[in-house]
């Protein structure tokens, strides 16, 4: 597998951008933020929340977003290979999650160029 390599599954109205199969999550929040581009919305959630997780050994991100009508919800986390504390990393993601900045990043990012209703 190269570096760079990304799992894209869509089923339905769900979309999961994730590093490893089968998709496995250890760890993980939610939020719902208005409809746009599902990859576009997922790929810039999987960027911050890597950012924001690469000090936690073994974690491989995995992202998933399910269009409601107007509204994404938003599943982030991910596996992760050895100990560590749920409690903390899910408030780590739970925090990016509810940052306005980065939800408005996201959204706007998501409804640019909004990809045909199959994105």
């Amino acid at each position: 597998m190269t570096r760079n390599r990304w799992h894209i599954l869509c089923e339905g109205e769900t979309l999961t951008v994730t590093r490893a199969l089968p998709v496995r999550l250890d760890v993980s929040a939610q939020t719902v933020l208005p409809t746009g581009s599902r990859l576009r919305l997922a790929q810039q959630v999987r960027q911050d929340l890597w950012r924001r997780m690469q000090g936690l050994r073994g974690f491989r991100p995995v992202v998933r977003v399910t269009r409601h009508g107007e509204t994404c919800h938003v599943l982030a986390g991910g596996r992760v290979e050895g100990r560590f504390s749920r409690p903390h990393a899910e408030t780590e993601i739970s925090d990016m999650l509810s940052d306005p900045d980065l939800r408005a990043r996201w959204s706007a990012y998501a409804a640019h160029r909004e990809v045909a209703r199959a994105s």
